[in-house]
């Protein structure tokens, strides 16, 4: 009988032929760093509703959905339709045009922050504009970052503290740099505190309002009323980084689901309706930075620049609109989320009947999985809290038994991102039903080869 790995091989030949190509010209061969998979990614030809095909001909049920751009799935008819109508209008005018007001009267209505816009090229560049907002408001030069929360790779938000540390270090980016951010455990609001109180030039805190790695490490709830709470009283903008959950909370993201509203806010991903896009959406008097006083004084020593030759452009600015109109009643959450939680009752279940070690949990329409590692018990088979000291770790997957994981759901057609994934409004119920089916069959696998 094939192992995982071999059977992989086997049933991917044109991927691994492309593979070897595209390692000539890119490092690893990718273009995105999670797309790095051993021993070959998959390479796609095209992609419809909540599934995608391969070069080698295989359905396969998607969970990546656009790194979590696509809440719609695939090749949605209308936002299809409405970019196909724009592209033969224009790709580019390099002027302002109709759509972008409509675009970001979109993001007023449905984001609680946003008493203002601005719109990026991606959530990176809305990270970093979100900070230099923050630092000249406020004339101070401190970051305040969460352990394991991922704001873009720009130079503000990247870096490891050591641990017992606050001050992270990156290959590649200056010490002065990463001098100016300071890296607490989430759900620890003492320690917040005392960072606050220690330091008084924070310009800024942010934070993913889910957790760590969109929920991978979940956040107290209670934790963000605190954080709302402490960075008044210390002067410090908070940031929500809702590059991912941005509109697929709900419809107004993670804040208008608890109820806690930021200074400011990063968005991307579902924001442009599956093509490149970001945003800063936020108080008037950060965003209005941006403005021109046709003041020599003002203009040139206090404004903050933005150029971006993609800002709102007219293709990103159609899809983002098309696409928030569409989610806008919250009905396609709710259908999203009801399978999500089916499907991590179903994988809770299967563990629990096979006895192996982990458990899936998820909030809204996402979901993450641990397999080998002892868990705590599911609420109602969809747990996503988790009880222990603040800053806790969540047990984690094994690396060898993640890519089994991943490499045997491939092998009968789903495809996670990492050990968790998203789930679409094109998701139906006998996509739950097959992948339910394979994750029994791959961990049947798994532990045979003796990895759990």
């Amino acid at each position: 009988m094939s192992t995982i790995l071999e059977r992989y091989r086997e049933l991917h030949p044109k991927s691994a032929a492309l593979h070897t190509e595209a390692q000539k010209t890119f490092p690893d061969g990718v273009t995105h760093d999670i797309r790095r998979f051993t021993p070959f990614p998959l390479y796609v030809t095209h992609a419809s509703g909540s599934k995608k095909w391969d070069v080698d001909g295989h359905e396969i049920i998607d969970y990546v959905m656009g790194h979590g751009a696509l809440l719609l799935g695939h090749a949605h008819p209308q936002v299809t339709e409405a970019v196909g109508a724009q592209l033969r209008k224009g790709t580019h005018y390099g002027a302002s045009h109709e759509m972008e007001i409509r675009w970001g009267q979109w993001v007023q209505r449905l984001i609680p922050s946003a008493e203002m816009v601005r719109f990026t090229s991606s959530g990176t560049e809305a990270t970093q504009m979100a900070i230099r907002l923050s630092r000249a408001l406020t004339g101070r030069d401190k970051l305040v970052r969460f352990a394991s929360h991922f704001h873009g790779w720009n130079d503000n938000v990247i870096g490891l503290a050591p641990a017992e540390e606050v001050t992270p270090s990156a290959p590649g980016v200056p010490g002065s740099s990463t001098a100016n951010q300071i890296v607490v455990p989430q759900n620890d609001v003492a320690a917040l505190a005392r960072v606050l109180e220690e330091y008084q030039d924070v310009a800024a805190v942010i934070i993913e309002p889910t957790g760590a790695h969109w929920g991978a490490i979940p956040l107290e709830p209670s934790f963000l009323a605190d954080l709302r709470q402490l960075t008044q009283k210390a002067g410090a903008v908070l940031i929500f980084d809702e590059v991912v959950t941005g509109f697929r909370m709900s419809p107004g993201g993670a804040q208008a689901l608890y109820g806690v509203t930021p200074d400011i806010t990063c968005l991307a991903k579902i924001l442009a309706g599956g093509l490149p896009g970001g945003a800063v959406a936020g108080r008037r008097d950060l965003v209005a930075q941006i403005e021109f006083h046709n003041d020599l004084r003002w203009d040139i020593a206090k404004r903050i620049a933005h150029p971006g030759t993609y800002n709102a452009n007219p293709l990103s600015a159609t899809a983002g609109s098309t696409a928030l109109s569409l989610i806008a009643d919250g009905k396609v959450h709710e259908h999203a989320a009801r399978l999500t939680q089916r499907l991590c009752q179903g994988l809770n279940e299967l563990l629990c009947k096979n006895d192996i070690k982990g458990c899936a949990y998820g909030l809204a329409s996402t979901f993450h999985t641990v397999i080998g590692q002892e868990c705590p018990e599911p609420r109602d088979g969809f747990y996503w809290r988790w009880d222990g000291k603040p800053g806790a770790a969540v047990p984690g997957t094994p690396l060898e038994a993640s890519q089994a994981l991943r490499r045997g759901l491939l092998n009968r057609g789903v495809d996670l991102m990492g050990t968790g994934g998203l789930v679409s409004s094109a998701h139906e119920e006998a996509d739950i039903d097959w992948t339910i089916a394979a994750f029994e069959e791959t961990l049947h696998d798994i532990h045979r080869e003796g990895l759990v």
